[in-house]
């Protein structure tokens, strides 16, 4: 299965979202009706790359929207981006997140002690390659940091797309470790202080900032895929989440999405416009004293 994406909106505006389609033209959410296996006898998952690396606009998929498209994190009624936090420029990695799971808020980790961030569960891929914001990727799992972040257990999967030239050298954390020394102590720092020059404390991990393996990794990617199970059968409560799907629900689900319900949200939407200039500060270095 193949995916394209729609732009509509103004690029670097609030107006901005990225929509999803799949390969029969399909409007789809990428939260739900991705699947998050891309080969389970393999243990290969789909990751949607939210943020390519070295770029600083917080992009997320949208879980409140409809369709849940991909759009720009706003706080203050301003679009967000993340500091270049001395040494590293914006995100250090491919960033996004698994689709169909989802870290309940309800539920207390018994390893972290803390519940969920009502998010799907994050990805940074680590591989050579600089990818696009939509892009569906073929990840296979090396690890998992626990970032707990303002009291919320926040996972870190560690992941590399299958068809980076590296993938092949690349089996496990400690592979990683060995191949490329510094850049899982750089992926706590940069996690540890980001949020400090918008006057937040530093992150706190569990297990002391150590990177648990594959194998842990993936039996947490599991077990927010059964929290997102629970979510769309409606087992726990969605809260603000927005559920809307065309591919897994049944015709009785609230949550079913036909295909002309879909068309007419993305024809609500603006179509896609001028691209604005990022803001120069976005440019700018914050230092600090570690």
């Amino acid at each position: 299965m193949s995916y394209q994406t729609e732009e509509r909106g103004s690029p670097n505006t609030l107006s901005y979202r990225l929509y999803f389609r799949d390969s029969d033209g399909k409007y789809i959410s990428p939260f739900h009706d991705i699947p998050m296996y891309a080969d389970e006898s393999q243990n290969i998952f789909h990751m949607v790359v939210e943020v390519p690396r070295w770029t600083n606009a917080k992009m997320e998929i949208a879980t409140k929207d409809p369709l849940n498209p991909i759009k720009q994190d706003v706080k203050k009624d301003k679009l967000r981006y993340v500091a270049n936090v001395f040494p590293h420029k914006g995100y250090i990695w491919n960033y996004g997140a698994i689709p169909q799971t989802w870290e309940d808020p309800g539920h207390k980790d018994g390893d972290t002690g803390c519940c969920g961030d009502n998010d799907p569960i994050d990805v940074c891929e680590i591989g050579s390659q600089i990818c696009s914001r939509g892009d569906v990727l073929k990840v296979k799992i090396l690890g998992v940091l626990a970032m707990i972040d303002e009291g919320e257990t926040d996972w870190k999967v560690i992941a590399i797309n299958v068809e980076d030239p590296e993938a092949k050298d690349l089996k496990n954390i400690d592979d990683v470790r060995r191949l490329k020394p510094g850049y899982l102590e750089a992926t706590v720092d940069w996690f540890r202080r980001y949020k400090v020059p918008d006057g937040k404390p530093e992150n706190q991990f569990a297990f002391n900032g150590e990177f648990k393996d594959k194998n842990f990794a993936i039996e947490t990617i599991k077990s927010t895929h059964g929290f997102w199970k629970a979510l769309l059968s409606q087992q726990t409560n969605a809260g603000g989440l927005n559920c809307k799907n065309t591919c897994v629900s049944g015709q009785d689900s609230p949550h079913c999405c036909s295909s002309d319900e879909a068309r007419e949200i993305i024809d609500s939407t603006s179509p896609v416009g001028k691209t604005e200039p990022i803001p120069s500060s976005v440019d700018k270095w914050f230092y600090y004293e570690k």
